[in-house]
């Protein structure tokens, strides 16, 4: 049976008080635009940010990876179109 019942007056159903199990609660927030804005710069300031040095280093890896992945989906490519050639054409 589900976790609402129903008005004898209507036939719309009743939310009960409690949430079903597993649900997750959300907490409303009051504090608006201006509370939001506090809490990103207090979570701002807890972030441990990378030198430029690391950053750099990091960015390299990033390019040499994505480099890398470049010239082996050509290859792959390549011999897909070669083998699609040769099935279709009859290796003329």
């Amino acid at each position: 049976m589900s976790s609402t019942t129903m008005s004898e007056d209507s036939n719309k159903p009743i939310p009960s008080a409690k949430p079903a199990a597993g649900a997750i609660s959300v907490p409303s927030s009051k504090r608006g635009l201006g509370g939001f804005y506090h809490e990103l710069m207090r979570e701002m300031r807890k972030v441990s940010w990378p030198t430029t040095k690391e950053a750099n280093r990091l960015t390299g890896v990033v390019l040499a990876v994505c480099g890398m992945m470049v010239v082996m989906l050509l290859v792959l490519s390549t011999l897909v179109d070669q083998l699609m050639t040769l099935i279709t054409k009859g290796g003329r």
